[in-house]
């Protein structure tokens, strides 16, 4: 099974420890990325992340299955292209897409577990929203996304396995993905 076979009759329930866990995993993660502190983020990624955006199509109801382009994606990263972003973004000054970083704010909601398909994984679907401001101007963009992770218990800690995140747009109503989702 993917990571998009969720199946909710293995679901993990609200309120207990293992949910609990992802809850403070994903709330954490929001915060870093919230405050801009990359590193500490990059260091709750397994190394053989796989992490992607693909593209929407809007289609009929007939066609909604199709409305998910596996074959064309806004990026598609693993551990080490990740990192490059990362050292780009804290350690250079070649970042002008983020430089100012953007101001940004996500909520994370409809968290939903269950038991990943290895022992140590658990598969979660997640609502994102994001708000993001770039410099003095008085609007902002809006994202949102249902996020499906792999998160994977590594030595008591969870961490990142893979990402795929379906926007709801077709079409961006933001200049560019600079800002991790």
């Amino acid at each position: 099974m993917s990571v998009n076979d969720f199946q909710p009759g293995g679901m993990i329930s609200v309120g207990s420890s293992t949910y609990n866990r992802v809850i403070d995993f994903l709330y954490t993660e929001a915060r870093l990325l919230d405050e801009v502190r990359l590193r500490e983020w990059a260091a709750l990624l397994t190394q053989d992340l796989v992490y992607t955006a693909p593209l929407r199509e809007t289609r009929s109801m007939a066609q909604m299955s199709a409305s998910v382009v596996q074959t064309t994606k806004h990026f598609e990263d693993d551990w080490r292209s990740i990192m490059g972003r990362v050292m780009r973004l804290t350690e250079t000054k070649s970042a002008w897409a983020e430089d100012p970083p953007s101001r940004t704010r996500r909520m994370v909601t409809n968290v939903m577990v269950e038991q990943g398909d290895k022992p140590g994984e658990l598969r979660v679907r997640s609502y994102l929203l994001v708000t993001r401001s770039r410099f003095n101007a008085d609007e902002f963009d809006i994202i949102s996304a249902e996020r499906r992770d792999v998160l994977r218990d590594v030595d008591g800690h969870l961490r990142l396995a893979r990402r795929e995140i379906l926007l709801d747009q077709a079409v961006l109503g933001t200049p560019n993905l600079a800002i991790f989702l």
